[in-house]
């Protein structure tokens, strides 16, 4: 099993191109199920969660055409079956997203009950009653969710509570060839859902509210292909911009839209650091020798992402000060605070909230990754760790960062992946 070895110390320089982000390509493959002709799509990233949703498509009977610089055409033509099998969706929850089209399309689904990181609780219950408002009958048997529909899906109103980043696309899809008018409040505001209904809006969808918590979307007989290009990953940016802060080094990050990143660069600025932003780059310089403690609480978008919460607590576990960070997404997100504890890091959890009190210098460690943004926040832990961290289970970081070792590497860090 590979790990990462790194040797801290090393501040990080240069500069590197922004990934596509996953949490859109994601969704963005599933709506493909929705044309009647083939989609384009690209800036695909490279990793394992992509991977596995094209071979979903793939077993399906989809055709799927990959090219060597990530780009994908999908064509629905010859699809052949309606199940996402466990085998392959028990790795990502994400593979509930094709449940909506082929409910949408094909009138029926048969889907795994998805897996994932374990970070807490993250039901399905919010997709099965909202399909079930718009007309399906959806009952869960044997580990699957079994849906099918006589004719088209029903506009409804559907109302999430808690807001639901999957839900929301879920329904949106499902909304898009449905019979009627469909009104989502409290949905997901994140870029990625607003990147998806770009990409349904080339299609031919009529959705209206993209990035407000209210969607209104009116039904069409079909879908025609597209070519799409999917927006860069603000969590994959937001990470590197961290680890720069944490190194005392000075990158830019091409490809990139600081407007999806207000609340993490604000919080970069508060701990010291210098950043500029052009429209579609973002560069960051350290010029203090340690972070100032920043304390902060995860929320929706706009709010500080949860998918952000594992890194500024390895940046606060170095920096001068004390500080706090309240997690209110995820109930179990506090799994990397034991292997930063290895470290070196003092660090007390009291409910939601871990209480940071910063110290000169982590020590390196062998560590084990838990979940994706855990596993990133070890990375940059042992950059700035004396002597050598070994971060085990590396399989985490796989599913959400494009070729991690290669880019920090060229950002001169320390670091290799071993067998």
């Amino acid at each position: 099993m590979d790990k990462l070895l790194i040797k801290g110390g090393v501040p990080l320089n240069g500069e590197i191109y922004a990934s596509g982000a996953k949490n859109s390509a994601l969704p963005i493959l599933a709506a493909s199920l929705l044309s009647d002709s083939p989609v384009t799509i690209g800036n695909l990233p490279h990793l394992n969660d992509v991977t596995t949703m094209l071979e979903l498509l793939g077993s399906m009977g989809v055709g799927v055409m990959l090219s060597d610089d990530m780009e994908v055409q999908v064509d629905t033509s010859s699809i052949k079956n309606l199940d996402a099998r466990y085998e392959l969706v028990k790795t990502m929850r994400a593979s509930i997203l094709v449940l909506g089209p082929l409910l949408a399309r094909h009138q029926e689904a048969t889907v795994a009950l998805p897996g994932g990181c374990a970070i807490g609780s993250r039901p399905v219950n919010l997709h099965i009653e909202a399909m079930r408002a718009m007309g399906a009958e959806v009952n869960i048997e044997d580990g699957y969710i079994k849906a099918s529909v006589n004719g088209r899906l029903k506009g409804s109103k559907i109302f999430f509570d808690p807001v639901s980043v999957t839900g929301t696309e879920n329904v949106i899809m499902a909304a898009c060839l449905a019979d009627g008018i469909t009104t989502i409040r409290n949905a997901a505001k994140e870029p990625e859902v607003v990147d998806l209904i770009n990409c349904l809006t080339s299609m031919g969808a009529n959705i209206k509210g993209a990035g407000s918590d209210t969607l209104e979307i009116e039904g069409v007989h079909s879908l025609k292909g597209t070519s799409f290009s999917v927006t860069p990953d603000r969590v994959e940016v937001g990470t590197y911009l961290t680890a720069a802060a944490m190194t005392g080094g000075h990158i830019k990050i091409k490809s990139a839209k600081p407007e999806y990143l207000s609340s993490v660069i604000t919080k970069l600025e508060s701990s010291g650091a210098l950043i500029q932003t052009g429209e579609d780059w973002i560069e960051i310089k350290m010029e203090i020798d340690r972070p100032i403690s920043t304390s902060l609480t995860t929320g929706p978008y706009p709010s500080f992402p949860t998918d952000m919460q594992a890194q500024f607590v390895a940046l606060n576990s170095i920096a001068k000060g004390s500080s706090t960070i309240t997690e209110t997404i995820f109930e179990n997100r506090f799994m990397h605070v034991q292997e930063i504890a290895r470290m070196g890091g003092n660090i007390t959890l009291k409910g939601n909230t871990a209480i940071i009190e910063g110290i000169k210098a982590l020590k390196g460690a062998p560590v084990m990754a838990t979940d994706l943004r855990a596993s990133a926040s070890l990375v940059l832990a042992g950059l700035v760790a004396e002597g050598s961290t070994t971060i085990d289970r590396i399989y985490h970081i796989d599913r959400g960062y494009e070729r991690i070792e290669e880019k920090l590497k060229m950002l001169g860090a320390d670091i290799e992946r071993i067998s």
